[in-house]
């Protein structure tokens, strides 16, 4: 500690404190420009100064750290004389607009000219200036005015130090000097991923968002959650009167602390999009036409139908799939609804096609099925191994963390098959990239852990203090075969053994080391055992239970860990806990009471599969676009059809609507009251911004259908459903809207003797006692190229859109991804007569779907990649029915395909 004295007041901080900050600390707040909490110290506006005693000249308080003994001055003549002649500088090449300005209330430079006292500027305009620069309104959701720009260098601090795109920079000097996006082409078409850092970094109007010069400075706040990716980051929407003006990223949220990403900060716009349906609609058959009907109609229409199918075929000829975009509250009453209402325990979640992998695997191996760390530990990773996923685009705050962690000396290894932006981008390189073959996850994961197991990397006292000795026997005699090896593997995976050696060693002996994974580890016939794999590697090497260790599953949408939480899953309970286990059911049955089936019900291929064959009849569907998202279009769209009641609770018509026979119409995110649960186990409040523009909260449409059928549900708030949670469900014991009210967010297990939670997981011993080792044979799957289908087809994500692109096809975001495109090697564009740009025919055994060509080198020889985010290109037409052995997670990252160029 550092003792010094500030303004006549003893002050004590920390070594390294610069004056800015201790001054602060005992309540000065020195005048800035440049300086912000958020950005290292720069020390350009030369507003800060103050007077050391002894001293010569008056430093910067940002940039000079305190010393024993110090004595500052920040307010005597010589001070105040100086920052008002800096700031007079300043007005002197601004435009004196303040009254007009969108900024007026809200500028930190007209802050600073009434906090140094500013009264006059004896400077005429008649010399040279900069206010005629011209406006760059090339980006969608704001603006740049040059002409307003006092070169403080903020936002370009912020775009390199918080979000490491480095789109910016101050080129020319002196006089001339000016901030440019890319190489001077304008904000739209350089690097710029319109993540906002900049527009909140900037001081003054030179960055605004295009909202609040429209709509004014907006008057209150709500806080609450974003509902695209599982990053669950925190907003502070901010109102004029019931209008969104803006969502600015709170700097208190746990998971994104004040950053942002281009669909949370301004691709909210979809949720008052002229194509929402707000009423309820029924028809009795899906090619009549949709007639509007009251709540009261629509719910007894849906309650009829399904119970006369039950009457008809049966308490299993119906079901439900809850949506991993909703809130906790809502999936939780709609498997409370099947299982009570329908009698059945028919009840799904979209988590099936892309997370249950991570469930069952973790589970197995560890005793609980998430992830083990906080975003934040990622900052003490030494080594950090990202397998299948591609954190920049498909989760970009998670992604800026890492960048940031990289930038500071960790090690990367990267695994998958196309080169993300992560193996090469500004500052990052990674250490080692993997390039392995579509569907050989397994085989290559085995190989580290063979390279570990043979070269004695083992952390033999990690392995005999907190895992079961005989598991490991089994797997380690396993694991160190020579089919394992990567000499061995090498012809399958493509890898070259020289590679995965290195990398594996990396892992074991680089100090501490995260693996971080997605899609493209579940999303496989062997997605389970891959989960398996990882959680292996993790133990054997001894990376689990501290800070920069762990197995971290980057989750795809915001409330997959809640809905997998909730007891969407037709074997399991809220809390992971199984439907046969009679403690536990019991203890639901008293709370609910009703009798609750101990078999399992059915999952979604099954349900599908059965509509085919006359013994499934009705589904109710919330916030699912089965229609696109799930693998073998022709199929779901088969299987829909021959139900005779689809109940769909969704935004808009979507796909799956077109075979739908009800229509309740569902609350956006701004209109929602709940908690979302993040891919750190985070529990977030989401907040109703809005009232509900449908008149009825889901929930409350959820229990009203539960109740015409004949099983009351009613709660008087949604804070009541998580009461409800909290006492059924132990590791939400200590949650209440209240104590989130008064904390903020809470990782789960918060219970009594975890009052706020837990960050990491398996500190002390794993949650099943010792973890589980288990052999993970690798198997090839059945889909295979062939000389027909000679290609093998993987899918992803892209920045700008989500999913689906239900929400993000209604915003100004389809300015950077207009279509999805087919990336293809240029060896394999060339023998085939294909040029950038040009239109190709994608074809597989279940389908073929017309696309562009993109010539990239990003992808290898045989590998073609595409996303998913419009329907007109309907990537899922082409991919198979094959799916991961233990959860029915589909395959949709390996499909063999063929490319021939058309018209």
């Amino acid at each position: 500690m550092i003792e010094l004295t500030i303004d006549g007041m003893a002050v004590s901080v920390p070594a390294g404190t610069s004056i800015m900050q201790a001054a602060r600390t005992v309540g000065v707040d020195i005048a800035k420009l440049c300086a912000t909490d958020s950005l290292a110290s720069f020390g350009s506006c030369r507003l800060c100064i103050v007077q050391v005693e002894g001293r010569r000249g008056l430093p910067a308080s940002c940039t000079t750290p305190v010393e024993s003994g110090m004595v500052v001055r920040t307010q005597t003549p010589q001070v105040a004389r100086i920052r008002r002649n800096v700031m007079e500088l300043y007005i002197s090449d601004h435009p004196l607009d303040c009254l007009t300005c969108a900024a007026n209330g809200d500028c930190e430079l007209q802050d600073m000219a009434g906090a140094v006292g500013l009264r006059e500027v004896r400077y005429g305009m008649d010399g040279a200036n900069h206010l005629a620069a011209v406006k760059d309104e090339s980006n969608p959701y704001f603006t740049f005015d040059p002409a307003k720009c006092i070169v403080c260098s903020r936002c370009v601090r912020a775009c390199d130090e918080i979000q490491g795109t480095f789109a910016l920079s101050i080129t020319d000097r002196g006089f001339a000097s000016k901030v440019t996006a890319g190489i001077d082409e304008g904000f739209l078409a350089s690097e710029c991923v319109s993540c906002g850092a900049c527009v909140q970094a900037c001081p003054t109007a030179t960055l605004i968002e295009k909202t609040v010069v429209d709509a004014g400075q907006p008057e209150r706040t709500v806080k609450t959650t974003c509902a695209y990716c599982g990053v669950g980051c925190s907003f502070e929407a901010q109102l004029k009167g019931n209008e969104v003006v803006r969502m600015v990223p709170a700097a208190d949220g746990g998971a994104n602390e004040g950053h942002s990403c281009v669909k949370g900060r301004f691709a909210w716009g979809y949720a008052t999009h002229q194509d929402r349906i707000l009423r309820p609609m029924i028809r009795e058959q899906i090619t009549d036409d949709w007639r509007a009907v009251s709540w009261d109609e629509a719910i007894a229409f849906a309650a009829g139908k399904f119970t006369a199918l039950q009457r008809q075929y049966g308490r299993d000829a119906i079901g439900g799939v809850s949506s991993s975009r909703c809130t906790n509250e809502e999936v939780y009453v709609v498997q409370k609804m099947v299982r009570a209402a329908f009698g059945t325990n028919n009840i799904d979640t979209c988590a099936r096609v892309c997370h249950s992998p991570t469930g069952y695997g973790l589970k197995q191996t560890f005793g609980t099925a998430a992830g083990t760390q906080d975003f934040k530990s990622v900052a003490h990773a030494d080594v950090i191994v990202v397998i299948g996923a591609n954190p920049t685009d498909a989760h970009p705050v998670f992604g800026s963390r890492l960048k940031r962690r990289l930038r500071q000396g960790a090690r990367l290894i990267v695994i998958d098959p196309r080169r993300i932006d992560l193996v090469r981008s500004p500052h990052i390189r990674a250490a080692h990239h993997l390039q392995l073959r579509p569907g050989t996850n397994v085989a290559v994961i085995n190989a580290m852990a063979h390279v570990i197991v043979t070269e004695g990397l083992v952390d033999n006292a990690f392995v005999e203090a907190r895992c079961d000795a005989r598991s490991f026997e089994q797997w380690k005699a396993f694991i160190a075969q020579p089919e394992q090896s990567p000499e061995a593997t090498e012809a399958c995976t493509g890898v070259p053994a020289a590679e995965v050696r290195a990398a594996a060693r990396l892992y074991a002996t680089g100090g501490n080391a995260a693996i971080y994974y997605g899609l493209g580890v579940t999303e496989h016939s062997q997605g389970s055992t891959m989960v398996l794999g990882i959680a292996n590697l993790a133990m054997v090497a001894g990376q689990v239970g501290r800070d920069g260790t762990g197995v971290n599953p980057l989750r795809g949408q915001n409330n997959v860990q809640g809905s997998c939480d909730m007891g969407s899953f037709p074997h399991e309970l809220p809390g992971y806990r199984h439907i046969s286990d009679d403690a536990t059911r019991h203890l639901f049955e008293q709370a609910w009471h009703v009798a609750l089936d101990p078999e399992p019900g059915l999952r979604i291929p099954n349900m599908l599969a059965l509509a085919l064959t006359g013994q499934f009849r009705g589904m109710f569907i919330q916030g699912e676009d089965l229609a696109q998202s799930d693998p073998n279009t022709k199929h779901v769209t088969a299987a829909l059809r021959a139900m005779e009641c689809v109940v769909v609770q969704d935004l808009f018509l979507n796909e799956t609507a077109k075979y739908a026979h009800v229509f309740l119409p569902g609350t956006a995110f701004l209109e929602k009251d709940g908690t979302f649960t993040n891919a750190e186990r985070r529990i977030n409040r989401v907040r109703p911004v809005t009232p509900p523009r449908t008149g009825l909260a889901e929930w409350e449409a959820v229990c009203r259908l539960s109740t015409a059928m004949g099983y009351p549900m009613q709660y008087d708030s949604a804070a009541a459903i998580m009461d409800e949670i909290a006492a059924l469900t132990p590791t939400f014991a200590g949650v209440s809207f209240a104590y989130l009210d008064q904390v903020g967010s809470v990782q789960w297990p918060c219970t009594a003797d975890r009052p706020l939670g837990t960050r990491i997981m398996h500190e002390e011993q794993f949650v099943r006692g010792r973890g589980r080792f288990l052999v993970t044979q690798y198997v090839p799957t059945d889909e295979r190229s062939t000389r027909r289908y000679p290609l093998l087809l993987t899918t992803g994500r892209i920045l700008s859109q989500y999913n689906v692109g239900t929400a993000t096809r209604r915003t100004a975001n389809t300015v950077w991804h207009q279509e999805d495109v087919l990336e293809m090697h240029p060896h394999d564009a060339e023998v085939r007569g294909i040029g950038n740009g040009d239109g190709v025919l994608l074809q597989s055994r279940k389908g073929g779907i017309t696309l562009h060509a993109r010539v990239s080198d990003r992808v290898p020889e045989g590998v073609v990649y595409t996303t998913f985010h419009h329907p007109d290109n309907a990537a899922n037409v082409v991919t198979t029915e094959y799916s991961d052995w233990a959860t029915n997670c589909p395959e949709y990252k390996v499909t063999a395909v063929e490319v021939h160029p058309v018209d």
